[in-house]
């Protein structure tokens, strides 16, 4: 008993001291932070978000967040320039920067550019906010409680402080009281300025870089990249919960493209652009429609069509007054076919001018998104343009003295399409015909009909071409 205990004690003490050695190896495991929190790279990604807040700019910011990911990139800068956008693009954006990995730094620039309206939430929602020299901040009211553009406020009659309600209705004080609610929590959690958050909403002010850094809504003003990064470096922000301490000296900037999608749905996005796509579209397949067999007019409609329902999808239309347009389209061709007294005419361009006017919903953005008066216009006029010239057409083609098919087809010129001694196959007005000459042809000749004798065609050499 006593050599095997010997034996085995050897044993049982390389297994203790493996077991400790394999405990060690887990709790460092354990305890060691996930790869790339400590080990970030020295690269801060840009990205330019210019123009409208929409569905483009949401895309953007995504895809910049992706591309900092995988270069592990310490930082993501928005250089911001907007005057606004969709309420839904401003909330997702936001959304975005509050659940990111990495802190990110929202810079008003260059000079001369602003952060208005949804972009206004966009600089509160920052890790880190900065603007350029020459750039402001704020008017960040629904631009539904504006009213119409160019029309006065109107005026109420005198009464006493106690007997006044709240200005406006009250969905426009629900959207008011909304708004102010989102920027206050925002300036509560990055710890700016919560009074004037709300006089931004509730009466427009806005401020410069320098008036904005002294209210304590920005953190820095920086003339260009370089000195942003030399400013921030060392400063401290909250990010996930713990402090955070900027480290930006000797960076690497990294600009962030985006790709050929984000740039067409930028544009396709303008509501202007989207009403013309969809007027291309649509002209395109009723003029394939009246024409047919030249697929050139059918498939740019089509293409055109597609695009511009695409575009809609990304904008807050409202369906009743696209119905409208729609409907103002169909009655203009309804009289086009059936030429009268001009009521469906009348009635369809009333109809496409209201739908137009009307097409996107103002409520769903803070800057107007609606389709500019004078394209409309034009818009209008073309459609009864063309219109009025096919009638035009059509009356011509109904005063014209009638004529046998036989005697209409004498005079037509045609393009040989095969020939053989004095007969072969040409093409007349789209359609194929048998033909016979009196002389040898090549195909692709130009030939005249003579006469014409059942379905065969006699024919001779286009003297009038060289």
């Amino acid at each position: 008993m006593g050599s095997v205990a010997a034996l085995v004690r050897p044993f049982l003490s390389r297994m203790r001291w493996g077991a400790a050695l394999c405990g060690a190896a887990l709790l460092l495991a354990f305890s060691a932070p996930p790869t790339g929190a400590a080990e970030r790279s020295d690269i801060v990604v840009i990205a330019d978000v210019k123009g409208g807040i929409g569905v483009a700019a949401t895309r953007l910011l995504a895809d910049a967040q992706a591309r900092a990911r995988r270069e592990n990139a310490r930082y993501l800068i928005i250089r911001l320039d907007t005057p606004g956008g969709l309420v839904s693009s401003m909330r997702e954006i936001i959304q975005q920067i509050l659940a990111s990995p990495i802190p990110i730094i929202v810079y008003v620039a260059p000079g001369g550019a602003r952060a208005a309206s949804a972009g206004t939430f966009i600089v509160y929602a920052a890790h880190l906010a900065a603007m350029a020299p020459g750039t402001n901040v704020g008017a960040a009211t629904p631009v539904e409680m504006g009213g119409l553009p160019g029309l006065p406020k109107p005026t109420e009659p005198a009464r006493d402080e106690k007997d006044k309600a709240p200005a406006g209705t009250d969905a426009q004080r629900k959207a008011m009281n909304d708004s102010i609610a989102m920027l206050r929590s925002l300036a509560q959690l990055r710890g700016r300025n919560p009074e004037w958050a709300e006089k931004a909403v509730r009466d427009a002010a806005t401020l410069t870089a320098e008036d904005a850094l002294k209210e304590s809504v920005i953190d820095v003003v920086a003339r260009d990249l370089d000195d942003l990064l030399v400013s921030i470096d060392g400063r401290k922000t909250m990010f996930n919960g713990s402090e955070h301490t900027f480290a930006t000296r000797g960076a690497r900037i990294v600009a962030f493209e985006p790709d050929w999608r984000t740039r067409l749905l930028g544009t396709i996005s303008d509501p202007n652009v989207a009403f013309l796509l969809l007027l291309v579209g649509i002209y395109g397949l009723l003029f394939e429609f009246w024409n047919p067999g030249g697929l050139v007019a059918g498939v740019i409609g089509a293409v055109c069509l597609l695009l511009g329902l695409a575009a809609l999808a990304t904008l807050p239309v409202q369906y009743a007054a696209l119905g409208l347009v729609v409907l103002g389209i169909s009655l203009i061709v309804a009289e086009v076919f059936t030429p009268g007294l001009g009521i469906l005419g009348i009635g369809g361009v009333i109809a496409f001018v209201i739908g137009s006017l009307f097409l996107f919903d103002p409520a769903a953005a803070d800057i107007d998104i609606s389709v500019s008066v004078p394209l409309i216009v034009a818009a209008a006029a073309t459609t009864v343009g063309l219109a009025l010239f096919v009638i035009g057409a059509a009356v011509k083609a109904r005063t014209r003295p009638p004529m046998a098919g036989a005697e209409e087809m004498i005079g037509m010129t045609g393009t040989v399409v095969a020939w053989n001694g004095l007969q072969g196959r040409i093409r007349v007005h789209g359609e194929m015909w048998s033909a016979r000459a009196e002389q040898s042809v090549e195909p692709g000749d130009v030939v005249q009909v003579v006469r014409r004798d059942g379905l065969t065609l006699k024919v001779k050499p286009d003297e009038r071409r060289p």
